[in-house]
Parts: structure tokens; C-alpha cells; sequence
């Protein structure tokens, strides 16, 4: 029986991670990791629960964007099966006038997303499944009926994506039951934030090798000599068989990660992330070819279209979904068949309040329905704020345990999201009164990182500028 949206509630959540550092990295040195959240209600007391992350200032932007969806979702039938949740998609992404503000891509595509896997969250709790398994005993019909095919078809058509979920379908029982039994593999972030201490640093990779971690990850962009140390300190810290991946933040040009990556090559990283522009295509690819290490992007990839492009330009080795970035599940199905066309591996992006309990479920559909393999393939995780969740992720020995609770992990405990409500919260009203605010840099130690970049980046521009005036001197 079809059940009426009753409620549609959005909320400005945010969490002072940036007291820690936590998240810190080169391009963003003080994040209060934050979440623009929605639930969708039905007269039944069922509920979806769906977000956007982001990281302070602008989350009240991203929340206005998802509350102007409201009369597209409340008082419509809340989509229980594949057909409801791609109209739905359809409705929230084609709108003539909304497409004007995009088209797909920013602040109302994240939004859209937002809506669309509070959707999912409660079909799937509807059908008493969690989304990775909701998605995974779908028809190979149904799922491709999901997907938005335009702008795709010369990179992969529907008969294609037929194809490739029908091939994966004899093994799907047998993968299901290995994945219950082992888990998906996990990597860990949390050593290597760029605020942090060097004795922190080791500290913590040395915990997540000891937690049965084989790869970490190390924020880097902020200083080179600085990169380099603390490579160095991470390699001793872990050994030479634990991959150590190193991510940029969009921090550079093409030159400055082709020079970065050449001094940190002696300590052998496993993958260079974002080493620029997200919008880039054909720098990606350039970083690609003029150095050894692996390229990884994704986080910050508007939608499907640059996805495909990225991978038509052989411009990456590992692709990194996020599943509050583009417009929802079904844009990241579309991804994930795109990068199963390609072979590339999906190494998603879960940095950030509320991304892991996401995007294990895309992954672990990946794995069961799509690609049909972990070959090469890890879920970033990331120690922070796990607890605000009803479902939060269980790691052990390095892996992502299977959630089982139906729906999409997404729901908060309602005592967090009255606590972090921005600005009457508690916990704002608290920092207000000690003279703090979210629209203030709380960290001093993150204000004086981002001054030492900035003189020293400066310095390199303009030794740069003088080695290439003298070197066009003697031309």
C-alpha cells in the first residue's frame, strides 16, 4: 500500500571538529564537519533520513536548497520500489527552472541527492532491508531502470549495463555470504590530518596497523619539506609493506604535483588523491603520465558526466564516489556501472560526519551485484562522530562489517541533532558564550598552518618565477 510523505524536516547540523583539527588538510585547515539534514515522514511513523556534508560556513545554504525541494517530495507518495525512486530522481534533477541553477552540479544537485537517499533510506526500510541488500536482490532490469542514461550513451548504453549486471548475477549468493562472513575492506584517515602533531601522527598509524589496517592515509599540500618529514615519520611508523596513500585536496597545479609527488616517491606512496582541479580531466591525466603513483579522484566530481569523462581520458586509477556529492543512489549506480565498464576499481570517499555509514552500503553493492570484485578496492574510514549515528559502521581487523538494520544508516539520534542544531543548539549557544563561533576559526593552531602555507607557497611562486625569468635569460 503506497504511503503519503506527511513531513519533511530540515535541520542545520554541526559538529566543532575543528577545536581538534580534525579534517584539517591543505585546502581546508579549520573543518566543523556539518550536515544539512532532511527526514522524510509517512502517516505510517515510517521515516527517511538523508543528508549533505559539508564543513561549516554554507551549510545553511545547502539546508535552504533542500527545504526548496520540499513541495516536489511532501504530500506525494513516498517511492517504495525501483520505478517510484527514478521518477523521483527524474522530478528532483530535470526540473526546468532548478536546472538553470546547475544543471546537476552545486549546491541544489547536492540537495536533490539529499532528498533522494532519504528516499531510499525509507524504501528500503519499508522493504525491511538495508540499502546495500534492497539494491542488491533488484532485477539487473531494475536497477538499469534507475539510471539517468543521458549524456552517457557514448561511454556506456543500457543494453551495456544490462549486460554487465546480468554477467554478475550467477555469483551474487556466494559474494552476499563471503561478504556477511569477511567484511569489505577498510583504510584509514584518521592518522594523517594535517593538523596534527608528528607524535600523533605515529601514534595513530601505529594504532591503525596494530587495528589490522594495511593502508592509511596522509593529507599532504600544506608545505613540501614539511610533506616529505612526515612521510618519512609515517613510512618508520608502519613499515614498508602497509600502503600509505597521500591526498592534496585539490591544492596544486599540475607542476607542483608532478614535483611534490617526485620527492615524495622515495617512500613509496600507494596513490596521489585529488593532486588537483576536481573539474580538471585532462590535468588528472597529465599527473597521471608524468609520475608513477596512482591518480584517485572523486570526492568533489559534480556528476556522471565528468565521471565518464575521467575514465574515457584514462585519467584516474581508482575512482572515489561519495554518497552525499552527486545527486544520490542513483547517480552513484550510474558511476559505479561506468567504472565496471572501464575496470576501474571504486575506492569511495567517506571523510566526513555521516559518509561512511553511507557509502559502505554503495560499496558492498558494488561488490555483490556490479563489479563482482574487491580486488584492489577499499572504503576510506574515518574515526569521528560515528556515535551521533542509530547504525553507525562496525570496523574489525580492518574491515567494514555488513550493516543489517534496515534503511541507509543515515538516521542521527535525535539528542545530536538537537544538540548541534546550528545556532540554537546547546552546543553553539555553549561556544557563543565563551566567545566561539562556527563562523570563526576556533583553532589557532589551524590559523597559523594556513599562514605558514600561504608565506611559504608564496616563497616557492616567487622562487619559481625568478628560476624561470633567469632560465628564459639564457634562452
Amino acid at each position: 500500500m503506497s504511503q503519503t510523505v506527511t513531513g519533511f524536516e530540515v535541520h542545520d547540523i554541526r559538529f566543532p571538529t575543528s577545536e581538534q583539527l580534525d579534517g584539517s588538510d591543505a585546502m581546508n585547515p579549520d573543518p566543523d564537519y556539518s550536515a544539512a539534514y532532511v527526514v522524510l515522514r509517512t502517516a505510517d511513523g515510517r521515516e527517511g533520513h538523508g543528508f549533505c556534508f559539508t564543513i561549516g560556513r554554507g551549510n545553511d545554504v545547502t539546508a535552504a536548497a533542500i527545504e526548496a525541494l520540499r513541495p516536489y517530495v511532501l504530500g506525494s507518495p513516498a517511492p517504495s520500489d525501483a520505478a517510484g525512486l527514478a521518477a523521483l530522481s527524474l522530478a528532483l534533477t530535470h526540473d526546468s527552472q532548478l536546472r538553470w541553477l546547475g544543471p546537476e552540479k552545486g549546491v541544489t544537485h547536492m540537495a536533490a541527492g539529499a532528498v533522494i537517499n532519504a528516499a531510499w533510506d525509507l524504501a528500503a526500510k519499508r522493504a525491511s532491508k538495508p540499502v546495500w541488500e534492497f539494491l542488491a536482490t533488484m532485477t539487473p532490469e531494475e536497477l538499469v531502470s534507475l539510471v539517468d542514461f543521458r549524456y552517457l550513451t557514448d561511454a556506456l548504453t543500457p543494453d551495456e549495463a544490462l549486460a554487465l549486471l546480468r554477467a554478475a548475477e550467477p555469483g551474487r549468493a556466494e559474494r552476499t555470504a563471503r561478504l556477511r562472513a569477511e567484511g569489505y575492506p577498510a583504510y584509514t584517515t584518521s592518522p594523517g590530518w594535517l593538523g596534527y602533531s608528528d607524535s600523533k601522527l605515529v601514534t595513530l598509524a601505529r594504532q591503525a596497523v596494530a587495528d589490522g589496517f594495511t593502508q592509511i592515509k596522509l593529507k599532504v599540500g600544506g608545505d613540501l619539506a614539511d610533506d616529505v618529514r612526515r612521510m618519512k615519520l609515517a613510512r618508520d611508523a608502519v613499515g614498508p609493506d602497509v600502503r600509505i596513500a597521500v591526498d592534496a585536496n585539490q591544492r596544486w597545479d599540475v607542476s607542483d604535483a608532478l614535483r611534490w609527488m617526485a620527492a615524495l616517491a622515495p617512500y613509496a606512496p600507494h596513490w596521489i588523491e585529488e593532486p588537483t582541479s576536481p573539474d580538471d580531466i585532462l590535468g588528472h591525466a597529465a599527473v597521471r603520465a608524468g609520475q608513477p603513483v596512482k591518480v584517485a579522484t572523486g570526492e568533489h566530481v559534480a556528476n556522471r558526466v565528468v565521471f565518464k569523462q575521467l575514465l574515457q581520458a584514462g585519467a584516474v586509477d581508482y575512482l572515489q564516489i561519495d554518497a552525499a556529492r552527486v545527486a544520490g543512489v542513483n547517480e552513484n549506480l550510474a558511476v559505479l556501472l561506468l567504472a565496471a565498464k572501464y575496470g576501474v576499481p571504486v575506492c569511495p570517499h567517506a571523510g566526513g560526519v555521516g559518509l561512511c555509514e553511507l557509502v559502505q552500503h554503495l560499496s558492498m553493492f558494488d561488490y555483490i551485484a556490479v563489479s563482482g570484485s574487491r580486488e584492489g578496492r577499499v572504503i576510506e574510514y574515518v574515526d569521528h562522530l560515528h556515535e551521533h549515528f542509530a547504525d553507525p559502521v562496525v570496523i574489525a581487523s580492518g574491515h567494514y562489517r555488513v550493516p543489517t538494520a534496515p534503511g541507509f544508516s543515515a538516521r542521527m539520534h535525535p539528542a545530536s541533532i538537537a544538540a548541534h542544531r546550528y545556532p540554537e543548539g546547546p552546543v553553539w549557544r555553549a561556544r557563543r558564550a565563551a566567545g566561539r563561533s562556527a563562523d570563526e576559526s576556533t583553532g589557532k593552531a589551524a590559523e597559523k598552518t594556513a599562514e605558514k602555507t600561504a608565506e611559504k607557497t608564496a616563497g616557492e611562486m616567487a622562487g619559481r618565477t625568478v628560476d624561470e625569468t633567469a632560465e628564459r635569460s639564457r634562452r
